[in-house]
């Protein structure tokens, strides 16, 4: 490509590319590879730009992040209810304030749970099974601040994947690879790549807003949300050190990559997800445009397409603005469903026996897999519906390493978990609600158990 003129057609409309507009698309975009999507080792730990800012930001201001957010989940319970008392006139020119604070009153309700389940674990006040260290506590102080920091960045960052073309260019790039195999467009390898090297709910952020901005279809945005949002590497180690497989790190990740690619070819065929309806977010319509017409290069149509978008861009302000917009929803909105309905799911999985009779079924399953202390490791099964850490926890007690082994690789690959993931779709304009994440959340687990399994059996055990 000529760095200082590319030919530009259109229908009828012909022209050049200048330096200025190349720039515009190349150098954000290179950026935001390098942010979001550039693996580096930092302290024996595989991570991104973005998660080094992150870490570091809180290390910097870890011990007062609860008390903080526990403030910022007060506010977010109390403005959400004096809106409901106020005249509409008051504050429905404040565009802020509406998107932000205008909600509905169960959304209203789980703000003050969430922020009442705050104070109580910051103060450990009330009844123990709220804030003992393993539910309040684990969401408040583990949770609550790794999200504050890495939806913090990811927020501001985000707009040099969206907002400069890179998206569109790849899009055009891998269409032919990734529409056949998962029936999605090119782009949401960028969203996969994203989860992959940083964080899961970095992915789904990434859906939630190429959803709402016309770029993904009601189905697309659910299948790739609920089967590319992927752990990262960094959080995948994590696992297997708690488990004491890391020794076997690269056959451990091997197997959740081949899981993880397989759930992703047949989840999205069966319903729900078959049933999604590929129409698209009705206040934007179908905004993508990923088909290259007759007489130009795959190549030189993603430049095309990259270009026009970076040219939308006419200056950083409304860029910024709609950044610092998302942290704040983020803060105010998600955060405090996570504190809410993340306690809850705890409280459930540790203090009662709900999850217990729920992997009933999964015994006979294990034990027909040659998987030894099957009924030790049954509760993993389904107790990572709550939170992706829990199955580690049981699993970390059963002396088998070919059992913790398939705990770990199932503790990853069934991607959906309360305590975060979940949350955030519900939340989102994204058309599927709980029912339907438990539903993808036991079809994940069935159809990756057996292949983990298998792949234990004849490679590494």
């Amino acid at each position: 490509m000529d760095a200082k003129q590319v030919e530009h057609e259109s229908g009828t409309n012909k022209g050049t590319y200048t330096p200025k507009q190349l720039s515009k698309f190349l150098i954000p975009s290179i950026i935001g590879v390098l942010l979001f999507l550039v693996p580096i080792s930092v302290n024996d730990t595989v991570t991104i730009g973005l998660g080094v800012m992150a870490d570091g930001l809180q290390a910097a201001i870890g011990p007062y992040i609860p008390a903080f957010m526990t403030f910022v989940l007060v506010v977010s319970a109390a403005g959400s209810l004096a809106v409901k008392f106020l005249p509409a006139n008051v504050y429905q020119k404040n565009l802020f304030v509406t998107a932000i604070f205008d909600i509905g009153v169960f959304w209203v309700v789980l703000r003050f749970i969430g922020a009442t389940f705050a104070l109580m674990t910051l103060f450990s006040v009330g009844p123990e099974v709220i804030w003992s260290d393993l539910t309040g506590v684990v969401v408040l102080y583990d949770l609550v601040p790794v999200l504050m920091v890495w939806f913090l960045f990811a927020s501001l960052f985000m707009p040099l994947l969206l907002e400069f073309g890179l998206m569109d260019f790849i899009g055009a790039m891998v269409r032919k690879v990734m529409n056949p195999l998962f029936q999605l467009p090119g782009r949401s390898s960028v969203d996969a790549m994203a989860s992959w090297m940083g964080s899961g709910t970095v992915g789904v952020m990434l859906t939630t807003q190429q959803y709402e901005e016309g770029y993904y279809s009601k189905k697309e945005a659910s299948i790739i949300a609920t089967n590319f949002s992927i752990a990262s590497i960094a959080f995948s180690l994590v696992i297997a050190r708690f488990l004491s497989i890391d020794h076997l790190f690269v056959q451990f990740y091997a197997t959740v990559v081949v899981c993880g690619v397989i759930a992703a070819v047949v989840i999205p065929r069966i319903p729900p997800l078959s049933n999604k309806k590929t129409t698209y977010h009705a206040p934007v319509g179908q905004q993508i445009q990923e088909d290259v017409p007759e007489g130009w290069s795959t190549f030189r149509w993603g430049v095309d397409r990259a270009v026009k978008k970076a040219d939308q861009v006419k200056s950083a302000g409304p860029v910024v603005k709609k950044g610092l917009f998302h942290v704040a929803d983020i803060w105010l909105g998600l955060i405090p469903l996570v504190m809410a309905l993340g306690t809850i799911a705890l409280v459930i999985a540790e203090f009662t026996p709900l999850f217990t009779y729920l992997s009933y079924p999964f015994i006979p399953i294990l034990n027909l897999l040659q998987l030894p202390e099957a009924e030790a490791a049954a509760p993993a099964m389904i107790v990572g519906f709550a939170d992706m850490f829990l199955p580690a926890v049981i699993g970390s007690g059963i002396e088998a390493e070919i059992t913790r082994f398939v705990i770990g690789v199932m503790a990853l690959t069934q991607l959906i978990y309360m305590s975060e993931i979940g949350v955030l779709l519900i939340k989102s304009k994204i058309p599927i609600n709980l029912l339907e994440l438990f539903v993808i959340f036991l079809q994940r687990t069935v159809v990756t158990l057996p292949i983990a399994a298998a792949i234990a059996h004849l490679f590494f055990f």
